[in-house]
């Protein structure tokens, strides 16, 4: 029994090190002038990519450093902070986090203990507190170990902003905060830094795959995007795949797949025709090669058809 239970612990060991062995470390890639940031997996979070599916990124300024996210693991979040301390020596200022879903906020506890000042929407402390986020950690806890662990922890903002339009100054640069949810969650942001024409626009738009929608409200979701897209900006860094050179062509990617679900799920609700009825009945060929649409678009769907009947 003894030799048994030595041996699963071993295999245990050896399983837990072989994923680590696969994980490559994350590397800070540079996209404008002092602007860098680091792309996750076209992936659902698992032991192997230690929950790596979803970006984050940092402007170093004259006054320190702002951080966008910080990933869905306290590893990553150490090594972020290490590219970092990589690029410059600047003092670690503000983390700015665009949403808080699991994928974007379980490194959180890291930055806090360097000493950054974490800066969220007031929307957002609702989910925090919820038994929602309570039972995703506990689940993930034990999908996701040993990345996510009895002491990786939920972290509430320093600075829960309320205004729809908030200015950070960090030396010369004005970082602009712009809550522009409800949509993908009630407390989106997007964070802009104007003098560099880059923006991180979270989970409002995925380059690259299908988006989550979730129980999100895709009207305004939409009305989001229309708001983003008036910033024009030069560059957008999305909260899930490559940095966009084209921002106003991905974020109308996104737009009119949200518009095509509202319609389609739209005129099944009208008519009264079934879910599967109607699924079967779009026309899904725009977007059926699109990374994760095995994965996302029924429930996307679904999700819409539901939405639709009660407006």
């Amino acid at each position: 029994m003894r030799r048994r239970l030595a041996r699963c612990l071993l295999a245990l060991a050896l399983a837990a090190f072989g994923a680590a062995a696969r994980a490559a470390p994350l590397h800070a890639q540079p996209v404008a002038d002092h602007v860098w940031f680091v792309q996750g997996e076209t992936a659902l979070g698992s032991k192997a990519n230690r929950n790596f599916i979803s970006n984050a990124g940092f402007v170093v300024t004259d006054g320190g450093v702002l951080v966008v996210d910080a990933l869905g693991s306290p590893v990553l979040a150490r090594e972020l902070l290490a590219e970092i301390r990589r690029v410059t020596d600047q003092p670690l200022r503000v983390v700015v986090v665009t949403h808080y879903h699991a994928d974007h906020v379980y490194g959180l506890q890291v930055f806090k203990a360097a000493g950054a000042t974490i800066v969220a929407h007031a929307e957002g402390r609702a989910y925090l507190e919820s038994d929602t986020a309570r039972q995703r950690l506990e689940a993930s806890r034990k999908d996701l170990a040993p990345w996510i662990d009895a002491n990786t922890h939920l972290v509430p903002a320093d600075r829960w902003l309320t205004e729809p339009v908030t200015h950070l100054q960090l030396g010369s640069y004005d970082i602009v905060l712009r809550h522009v949810g409800p949509a993908h969650t009630p407390e989106d942001m997007v964070v802009v830094i104007p003098k560099l024409g880059v923006m991180f626009s979270g989970d409002l738009f995925f380059r690259g795959r299908i988006p989550y929608v979730g129980q999100a409200d895709s009207r305004r979701w939409i009305a989001s995007l229309d708001r983003m897209i008036e910033y024009r900006p030069r560059i957008a860094i999305p909260g899930h795949g490559a940095v966009s050179t084209d921002p106003i062509a991905d974020l109308n990617f996104t737009r009119g797949y949200l518009e095509y679900l509202r319609r389609t799920m739209g005129a099944a609700a009208r008519n009264l025709d079934s879910f599967d009825e109607a699924y079967a009945k779009a026309d899904w060929s725009r977007y059926r090669d699109v990374p994760l649409f095995g994965v996302a678009n029924r429930m996307n769907a679904y999700n819409t058809y539901l939405l639709m009947q009660s407006e």
